[in-house]
């Protein structure tokens, strides 16, 4: 039984920062690829950021480069999202997802089997 639990986020002006943490719990975390997901309203749900947990390999879409940082603590079985620079456009409820270590290499959305409930974000201009 895999839970995720997203947290951290919150209202935050253009320019700001957030950090969203993951705890996850129910599995070993090892071997997994876990990433960061966004959903605006009326509007699909996007690939962020992933990490191979065993190596801490990282891997980022274009529209969040150079400003997110995604991380883990293997130790505490959770996932971080550092998030500067924020702009109106990075408002969305964020989901953390952990999937196979190859979703990695392709993270398909639909290939995640585990998902949290999300953690909201607002970025006001």
């Amino acid at each position: 039984q895999v839970q995720l639990v997203e947290s951290g986020g919150g209202s935050v002006q253009a320019g700001g920062s957030l950090r969203l943490s993951c705890a996850a719990s129910g599995y070993t975390y090892s071997r997994y690829c876990m990433g960061w997901f966004r959903q605006a309203p009326g509007k699909e749900r996007e690939w962020v950021a992933a990490i191979y947990t065993d190596v801490g390999s990282t891997y980022y879409a274009d529209s969040v480069k150079g400003r997110f940082i995604i991380s883990q603590d293997n130790a505490k079985n959770t996932l971080y999202l550092q998030m500067n620079s924020l702009k109106p456009e990075d408002t969305a409820m964020y989901y953390c997802a952990a999937g196979p270590a190859r979703l990695c290499l392709r993270p398909w959305i639909a290939d995640f089997g585990y998902w949290g409930q999300g953690t909201q974000v607002t970025v006001s201009s």
